[in-house]
């Protein structure tokens, strides 16, 4: 069972490598792997969430980056829709609160959480994936006793 890590561009150059080797084994002791998908404009950041259906992920981490305000300037781009399309549940990482993508509960398919450590992305990834396997466990019990 797979979370799928969706990645857009940052202006001082992110080392998503050392962000992988980080959280990878957290993601391996839980039972679960992590896909991560680097995308440099906002259409592939679009049509990687919509591919999130295709692969069954269970949870998604998206991480616009510099994408997040050309996705809130450009509604007409399509990602509340892809998000309500795909519907898995997902946490949005951020570095900086002025990359946060904005989509407000009833709006569209709203994040589980939004995680905004400023100065320090690969906190704010370590904390959106323990959010992500907390729920998929909490999922995990509930299944089991049902």
């Amino acid at each position: 069972m797979s979370i799928v890590i969706i990645q857009g561009p940052h202006a001082h150059g992110l080392a998503s490598g050392e962000l992988q080797r980080n959280l990878q084994p957290l993601a391996l002791a839980a039972g679960r792997t992590l896909e991560w998908f680097r995308c440099h404009e906002l259409r592939d950041f679009v049509a990687c969430v919509r591919s999130a259906k295709r692969r069954a992920s269970e949870f998604m981490l998206l991480d616009p980056g510099e994408l997040g305000l050309q996705a809130m300037a450009h509604p007409e781009a399509g990602l509340g829709d892809a998000l309500d399309e795909v519907d898995t549940p997902y946490v949005e990482v951020h570095e900086d609160a002025s990359t946060e993508l904005g989509i407000q509960p009833g709006q569209h398919h709203a994040p589980v959480a939004t995680v905004i450590i400023n100065g320090d992305i690969g906190c704010s990834y370590r904390i959106g994936l323990g959010i992500a396997l907390r729920q998929l466990d909490d999922e995990g019990i509930a299944v089991r006793a049902a």
